[in-house]
């Protein structure tokens, strides 16, 4: 799964990253969590790349809104593309979401939080969908879910499950892709090299911020 992780690159840079051009400006965030707004890239109404902010849980936009009984923040690779939530985001509206590291714990006296990123720093992108959902006054909220799929041979030592995580070659064919075979092929464990190390307790409190929660313990 994927329940935490940072965000720490200026608009800028993940805009940079994704060939686009963008006027947003956001604090670096050190612990993005479930129902936060996160920056993600998806094609506009004109078919180009921008970057965006999307609500971090997917509201379909057939539901009554935001319920918080649910949690979307995550799909599962295997049933994304069937799974009623899913099925129209995953066919119709799908995004690039930066992430310059993420978090899972292992239970280790408690729960023991490592932090996992590239090698190389550069930010890893993961797969994502997203919706929008709109009240009867207009009130729009565009919001997004991360897709996982099974651990890597590195990830399985702390959990069963992570992120789906998509090399550069594959944006273009992520974002505009129309074969739901050659989308699902795409849904695979992370084939690069990461660096997972343990970081401090106090990251599994969400009102915690900062760079000192991913320094290597």
């Amino acid at each position: 799964m994927c329940g935490r992780f940072v965000q720490s690159s200026s608009p800028l840079q993940y805009a940079d990253q994704f060939g686009i051009s963008t006027d947003m400006s956001t604090k670096p965030r050190y612990n993005v969590a479930p129902t936060d707004n996160i920056l993600a890239c998806r094609l506009s109404s004109d078919g180009e790349r921008e970057l965006t902010s999307l609500h971090w849980g997917l509201i379909p936009s057939w539901s009554k809104g935001l319920d918080k009984r649910f949690s979307m923040i995550n799909a599962r690779a295997e049933t994304v593309a069937s799974k009623p939530a899913y099925r129209t985001p995953f066919r119709k509206r799908r995004c690039l979401i930066p992430a310059d590291g993420f978090y899972e714990w292992k239970a280790e006296d408690g729960k023991q939080p490592y932090y996992i990123h590239s090698k190389d720093n550069k930010p890893l992108v993961f797969a994502g969908i997203w919706d929008h959902w709109q009240d009867e006054d207009g009130d729009r909220i565009d919001s997004c879910s991360i897709i996982v799929c099974d651990a890597n041979q590195q990830m399985q030592g702390i959990h069963d499950r992570m992120p789906v995580i998509l090399p550069d070659d594959t944006w273009d064919s992520w974002l505009e892709g129309k074969d739901k075979g050659a989308l699902q092929a795409m849904l695979v464990p992370y084939s690069g090299n990461l660096d997972i190390y343990k970081v401090s307790r106090t990251v599994n409190s969400p009102r915690n911020d900062g760079p000192d929660l991913i320094k290597r313990i």
